[in-house]
């Protein structure tokens, strides 16, 4: 069973290994430029961890086995959307950088589902070329909404799910 619970100092280690398997799967299939040039940083995983943004799934061992950022508020990179529009003004959720370290099925699914139950308004985005996140919300009933642009100026499909 898979429980999620909020990042500790102790589990940073941890998420670090767990995307560093993340970047060799999306590498390994077809996803060669995201997640590049040390992205996601430790600094920011604090950051995340200090805010309470940033989340873990873990085992029955209480071992990481997953791990995402999550908040409900304002993305600034969604303040613009291009070639689209977002589904509504509502109040959202956010979901950033999920991960898993492919241990486990299920991992991305009980992070959504996760999320839902914190908000039933959910944006996310992702990068063209990462064809099994795509599939993975689309699965799920996330809609395509545009092309937003991430602070380096790459653009990535944002996608929104409403309950």
């Amino acid at each position: 069973m898979i429980k999620i619970r909020a990042t500790q100092k102790q589990d940073i280690p941890a998420i670090m290994a767990i995307y560093e398997v993340a970047k060799l799967f999306m590498r390994a299939n077809g996803n060669g430029s995201q997640w590049a040039n040390g992205y996601p940083w430790k600094e920011l995983i604090e950051e995340d961890c200090q805010a309470g943004h940033s989340f873990v799934c873990v085992d029955e061992a209480d071992e990481p086995i997953g791990t995402f950022c999550f908040f409900v508020g304002d993305e600034p990179t969604y303040q613009q959307i291009f070639d689209g529009a977002w589904l509504d003004d509502a109040p959202y959720g956010v979901i950033h950088r999920l991960a898993s370290n492919r241990k486990q099925r299920g991992i991305a699914q009980a992070c959504l589902d996760w999320a839902f139950q914190q908000c039933p308004n959910i944006r996310i985005d992702t990068h063209h070329n990462n064809r099994v996140m795509r599939s993975l919300l689309t699965q799920r009933g996330f809609i395509p909404c545009g092309t937003i642009f991430v602070e380096d100026g790459t653009p990535r499909i944002a996608f929104q799910k409403q309950a």
